[in-house]
């Protein structure tokens, strides 16, 4: 009877392993054609080209571009094709159980970058796809949503660590840190700013420690955006220094302005709303 179930059991283990690995190649053609030719322009036969598989087998797996879009982000946001999520994930688990409060804002922060240096270019891809594959936006949204979920795990488990400082407002830091994570707010500081991953790593870190050492801020959105305190970025702080016209889009426009009434906008070093408009396209 062994003899006769362990070359079964084999043949199953193999068959695993081929199955993963065409999905491993087929991936690897997708990501590298989503970033070249952008997701309207991809086709799911010439992913299959590319991958070196018939058309039907990407076809059967994933059945639809934006299901195998979103299968492609889903795997570079964790960083590999295992059923494990982002606060399961060793990194993540790390980040949660530092010993300080700065270790783990700075853990945290490294994780925000190692996901955008995987994913960065590949969100910049979702938000414009987003706009035309119902599908693709529904997942960008759902995306918006665990970001926070997860954001609201590490800030709540740092409370009930007896880590964060006393009189905090969970529910403002936790919406304030979410904003800050998302990945609009990378795409936006990325091209407007110019910053690399060890600039976005080093504002994180930076400013997800002011929001707990500095002065107390609302706990409601304000009418007028408030005088900032000492600007993170210095250089941004006057009209003069801004960046040339024709640094954001309308998108990412509206994106910024419902930053700077919360008062975040001094944390982007965007305090001088009056430039902000000349720099629409």
């Amino acid at each position: 009877m062994t003899d006769d179930v362990n070359p079964a059991g084999e043949g199953v283990t193999l068959r695993q392993a081929q199955t993963a690995l065409t999905e491993q190649r087929i991936l690897a053609a997708a990501t590298e054609l989503f970033l070249a030719d952008g997701y309207v322009a991809t086709t799911l036969e010439a992913v299959a080209r590319r991958a070196r598989v018939a058309a039907r087998t990407v076809y059967v797996r994933f059945g639809t571009k934006a299901a195998l879009f979103k299968r492609v982000v889903d795997v570079a946001i964790v960083g590999d094709a295992e059923p494990v999520g982002v606060l399961d994930r060793d990194w993540m688990m790390q980040a949660m159980t530092a010993p300080t409060l700065a270790g783990r804002i700075a853990a945290v922060a490294a994780v925000g970058r190692q996901i955008m240096q995987r994913t960065g270019a590949l969100f910049a891809v979702a938000q414009q796809a987003a706009a035309v594959e119902p599908l693709i936006a529904a997942a960008w949204q759902e995306g918006r949503e665990q970001s926070r979920h997860a954001q609201e795990v590490f800030w709540t488990k740092l409370a009930d660590d007896g880590l964060l400082p006393p009189g905090t407002d969970l529910t403002w830091l936790v919406d304030s840190a979410s904003i800050m994570a998302a990945a609009e707010t990378y795409l936006l500081v990325s091209r407007m700013l110019g910053w690399d991953l060890d600039a976005y790593q080093d504002w994180l870190t930076v400013t997800w420690t002011r929001l707990l050492t500095g002065p107390a801020l609302p706990h409601h959105k304000p009418t007028a955006p408030r005088s900032p305190p000492l600007a993170l970025l210095p250089s941004l702080s006057s009209p003069s220094s801004t960046p040339s016209p024709g640094c954001l889009t309308w998108r990412e426009m509206a994106y910024v302005e419902d930053l700077v009434p919360w008062g975040l906008g001094s944390h982007l070093g965007l305090v001088a709303p009056d430039w902000l408009a000349s720099c629409r396209i």
